[in-house]
């Protein structure tokens, strides 16, 4: 039986060089670097990625409240709120009794999603707008 012969100082050198290269890490200015070329890491950014909503955003509702009818529509569900009676309707169009009387309109943006919340306020200060 034949064995061969290997020397040890090609092994120890490429595991010395190998611990080497990784044992060069770094960390500056929030950079965690490994050996001279892998970036694990860039910078610290605060806040959430580019297509995540921020913590604690609320959305913006945009209405268009008539003071004459009392209504409110809504831009983008393009939905009416109407006052009828003692409680508020949702739907896509307003009663004929209502549709005719809209008259002018004031830009309203909120953050909540049932405009009628805020109607006694609205109905104060748009009272001129009639």
């Amino acid at each position: 039986m034949r064995q061969y012969q290997i020397t040890k100082w090609p092994i120890l050198l490429s595991i010395a060089l190998f611990l080497i290269s990784f044992s060069t890490f770094s960390i500056n200015e929030g950079n965690f670097r490994i050996g001279c070329s892998f970036a694990l890491a860039k910078g610290k950014k605060g806040g959430p990625p580019p297509h995540a909503k921020a913590h604690g955003y609320r959305a913006k509702h945009t209405y268009r409240y008539y003071p004459s009818a009392n209504a409110y529509y809504d831009v983008e569900r393009k939905a009416y709120f109407y006052l009828e009676g003692n409680n508020w309707r949702m739907g896509v169009s307003l009663p004929d009794s209502l549709s005719v009387s809209l008259g002018k309109y004031v830009t309203v943006e909120m953050d909540s999603d049932k405009p009628y919340t805020r109607f006694e306020a609205h109905k104060r200060q748009y009272l001129s707008f009639k």
